[in-house]
């Protein structure tokens, strides 16, 4: 049995997790900052550590974590918005012009008017009048083309970023959910967002992360890409044996069931015209459907065998994800040197009241490719993004409690 050793250390219980350019863009399921920073700190291979891989980057925390550290990273995820974050919050842009820039569009802001907006056609937001009522999205295409059409092309991604979160939080969703849930119409009634302030308060914070992520002496190569490593890792952006060390949260099951990744981006995903905005989910780790094990990790054996018992359906579903994430811990092992390590944080699900072992997986299947587990560490999780309850059915009113505490599987490869 794999142990597993609690410490408080790796809670940082009232700790500011938005310093930085990790106050951008909100994201679902966020590895906090400080966890990244430690695990660099405390378990880089004392020979040499020059190249850190996330292959699960999400909004690329453990990569700006790496940023100010001088290592060089590479990231990757299959959701364009997740690039968007991770892209932007690695770049160190001018400040001064990204200033200068805020101003001008300030200024355009101040002469709106509603038949100054060029492109009014918004067939490309799934049921927007469902979603948004007129006049803001007028107001977004205003601050669109505005930032587009007017603004330096050297810092517009840090004012699109911006649009992203105002985008998301102008419409009628529901607070405080990662699905696409709307708004009662009492609610909506009342609901009148001021886009224009909404974008400038969102400007001002980024600036003063971006500020303090420029004051950071290094300034090393970070990648950021859209391939699956559940199918492969390029070898032609990381090739075999050349990671030093690997620092990830990866998803803890598919996005229909835990963590919506795809509904929460589908706003930013749609106005910025991006691939795969409506089925996002179903290509992401254990979307498609699969009807057979294909991986041989016994720590998992009994809840797999109880669940089925229980369901076959939702067995199905949680191995589709388990084969997914087995062959993506292949393919990463693959590209990690001898001496290199592995940090994985990652949550237990439950499912069908059973909770899943998943640090017991990821050890044993990192075992598996040649790896020694080293340490388990158990921490409270006070601080991370996530839904207080999540629906194991995707039924509206079928909910469970999310888990409080996570594990940080940390392993050597031999």
């Amino acid at each position: 049995m794999i142990e597993r050793t609690p410490d408080e250390r790796w809670d940082f219980k009232y700790t500011d997790t938005k310093e930085l350019t990790h106050c951008y863009h909100t994201y679902p399921a966020m590895m906090i900052p400080q966890v990244a920073r430690r695990l660099i700190g405390e378990f880089a291979p004392g020979t040499r550590c020059e190249m850190l891989f996330d292959p699960y980057m999400g909004s690329g925390t453990s990569l700006v974590e790496a940023s100010v550290c001088g290592i060089r990273a590479i990231g990757t995820d299959l959701n364009p918005l997740a690039q968007m974050i991770a892209r932007t919050k690695t770049t160190h842009f001018d400040a001064g012009l990204v200033r200068a820039q805020w101003q001008t569009l300030r200024r355009r802001v101040l002469e709106y008017r509603r038949e100054r907006v060029c492109d009014m056609n918004f067939d490309r937001i799934s049921n927007a009048s469902y979603w948004y009522d007129k006049d803001v999205l007028l107001r977004l295409a205003y601050l669109s083309q505005t930032i587009d059409g007017e603004l330096a092309p050297e810092v517009r991604d840090f004012f699109r970023l911006v649009l992203a979160e105002t985008v998301r939080e102008s419409s009628y969703t529901r607070n405080g959910e990662f699905k696409r849930y709307r708004m009662d119409e009492t609610k909506i009634a009342t609901f009148r967002p001021d886009v224009f302030g909404m974008f400038d308060e969102k400007a001002s914070r980024n600036l003063r992360g971006l500020e303090s992520f420029n004051e950071s002496a290094f300034r090393p190569d970070i990648g950021i890409y859209g391939f699956n490593p559940c199918v492969e890792v390029p070898r032609s952006i990381v090739p075999r044996d050349s990671v030093d060390l690997v620092v990830t949260s990866p998803p803890y099951g598919d996005s229909r069931t835990t963590v919506a990744y795809g509904q929460f981006s589908r706003w930013a995903n749609e106005w910025f015209g991006f691939e795969h905005a409506a089925d996002l989910d179903a290509l992401l780790m254990g979307g498609k459907r699969q009807f057979e094990e294909l991986f041989a990790v016994e720590s998992v054996r009994e809840e797999l065998d109880t669940i089925r018992s229980l369901d076959e359906k939702r067995y199905c579903e949680v191995i589709s994800f388990l084969n997914d994430y087995r062959a993506s811990i292949r393919n990463v092992a693959a590209t990690v040197r001898p001496g290199g390590r592995v940090c994985y944080v990652v949550g237990n699900r439950t499912v069908k009241g059973i909770r899943i072992p998943l640090d017991r997986f990821t050890a044993e299947a990192f075992e598996q490719e040649g790896f020694v587990h080293e340490h388990t560490f158990v921490r409270g999780i006070p601080n991370k993004r996530m839904p207080l309850r999540t629906s194991p059915t995707n039924k509206r009113g079928e909910a469970v409690e999310t888990m409080n505490c996570e594990y940080i599987v940390i392993a050597t490869k031999q």
